[in-house]
């Protein structure tokens, strides 16, 4: 019997000519982890006030360690090392790992009511948005108020208000009702995003709509969620308002409703459509109607629950239901009905992330004032104002000008509070301006700087995504919007304020 040669096996083995090449190795992951050169960044600026800046012998070694944190938190908040919750996270490990707090106090913020009453905010907008509620509000007056490009807008802008106090969520709002909506309208009239065309009428509604929503935030409390914080961090620094929804709406009704009106006609004039009337509009927006149908049975309890919620939130303060009580309430009838499941909490990762990197925040803030780190750069400031002999009303504008417009380094209004809004707040006390007006005035300024720019805000990013602007018309109108909104809040709004007698 032959015999294979004992080489033969292992010849036969090798890869011939014909033989198909041999399988490249999989490409190597990129780096999963944290950015080092942010990470570099936001932790040298921690590290460099803990030990290299004197600590002032008002300050002990603990609050000035948590200032030292807290600042390199901020600032991997603006330059992103990691996602903002897992950031949060990693700063709140530092907090206990260090001993600058004990465990307690690093999470005592988690049971904070206003945290949970924004997350809560979060499931009403999915509300709004699953049910197709939001959609239709917008889409009656379209057919209302359409039948021109300034008409569209100012219908899209009343009906943002409309659902404000009961959708607290601008992003929400943007994302899961506007956006859409606009971009159904330009691409009915041959506008479309990333395209010479889209000035043709899309620019114009995305940009209008994007303005206008800093209006709309401002006029109710439950308008967006950094406004609810204002109060709380406000409640802090002894300031308290009763009856906090009707307080806010009281004072804030005819400065936000000013700006609503006059703005769209503002983004008109220095922004303007190719496209001036728009007759398929209202044709268009009966035909969606027809066919959505007749409003649903979840619609007609989304309604009936907002209402309930809203009115709660109205009349807490003379029956002793916190708002976030209420929230609970409006949530547990929309689980009860079934217009929400627990599935659709669950995937609202934008509230989860919101309550994980929030507390953390909003934790240290509180531990900065009641270690007195709060009053301590108050009093530098007061004497600086001093200093250059600025007055009470020239120290007022000058916070308010600077809160404003430092906002070109955050990428979160709710990240701006709740970083700033403690520390600005306490210098305006300390240059003895009264209470419930700097506490008021500040919040209302926060959301006057949500269009600054294409990342100032959640809504921003989602208009800018649509295609339809591009960046230097963003910081250009963004810019002499913000100065009109100055001019209309500093004429119409101290007016109204000390009609009312709030100074």
């Amino acid at each position: 019997m032959d015999r294979t040669p004992s080489h033969s096996l292992q010849m036969a083995e090798l890869p011939t000519a014909a033989s198909p090449p041999a399988t490249p190795p999989p490409p190597s992951r990129p780096w999963q982890g944290v950015k080092p050169i942010p990470l570099l960044l936001s932790v040298s600026v921690g590290l460099v006030l803990r030990f290299a800046v004197p600590r002032p012998g008002s300050l002990t070694p603990k609050a000035w360690s948590l200032l030292a944190i807290f600042l390199s938190t901020i600032a991997g908040l603006v330059l992103s090392p990691l996602p903002v919750g897992a950031w949060a996270f990693a700063a709140l490990t530092v907090l206990v790992v260090s001993r600058t707090l004990p465990f307690a106090a690093a999470f005592a913020a988690y049971t904070n009511e206003v945290i949970w009453l924004i997350v809560i905010s979060f499931f009403f907008a999915r509300g709004f948005v699953k049910t197709g509620l939001g959609d239709r509000v917008a889409t009656y007056f379209v057919k209302w108020l359409g039948r021109s490009t300034l008409g569209l807008s100012y219908g899209l802008a009343v009906s943002e208000a409309l659902m404000a106090p009961a959708m607290p969520s601008t992003t929400a709002r943007a994302g899961g009702v506007f956006s859409p909506i606009i971009r159904t309208l330009a691409l009915t009239n041959d506008s479309r995003p990333s395209d010479e065309s889209a000035r043709r009428i899309g620019s114009y509604l995305i940009m209008s709509q994007l303005q206008a929503s800093s209006s709309s935030s401002a006029l109710f409390l439950t308008g967006a969620a950094q406004n609810l914080l204002c109060l709380e961090l406000a409640k802090g620094l002894g300031v308290k308002i009763s009856s906090p929804w009707v307080t806010w709406f009281k004072y804030s009704s005819l400065p936000a409703i000013t700006s609503l009106v006059f703005t769209p006609y503002f983004i008109y004039k220095i922004f303007p459509p190719e496209i001036k009337n728009t007759p398929e509009a209202p044709p268009m927006a009966t035909k969606k109607l027809e066919e959505m149908g007749p409003m649903s049975k979840n619609e007609w309890a989304m309604v009936g629950t907002m209402v309930i919620t809203v009115s709660l939130w109205i009349a807490g303060g003379s029956i002793g239901m916190p708002p976030v009580v209420a929230a609970m309430l409006g949530l547990t009838i929309l689980l009860l009905v079934g217009v929400l499941d627990w599935n659709d909490c669950l995937s609202e990762k934008s509230a989860w992330d919101t309550l994980a990197w929030f507390g953390v925040v909003v934790g240290m803030a509180n531990q900065l004032t009641s270690l007195g780190v709060v009053a301590w750069m108050s009093g530098c400031v007061e004497k600086f104002l001093q200093h250059l002999s600025i007055n009470v009303v020239g120290g007022f504008f000058v916070l308010q000008a600077s809160y404003l417009f430092i906002h070109y380094l955050f990428a979160s209004q709710t990240a701006h509070v709740a970083a700033l809004y403690s520390a600005f707040l306490g210098m305006h006390l300390a240059n003895h301006i009264p209470g419930l007006f700097a506490t008021l005035a500040l919040a209302y300024n926060t959301n006057l700087n949500g269009a600054l720019t294409h990342y100032s805000s959640g809504q921003a990013a989602v208009y800018y995504g649509s295609g339809y602007l591009r960046l230097p018309d963003i910081f250009r109108i963004g810019i002499l919007t913000a100065l009109f909104n100055i001019l209309i809040w500093g004429l119409v709004g101290s007016f109204w304020w000390k009609v009312l007698g709030l100074y």
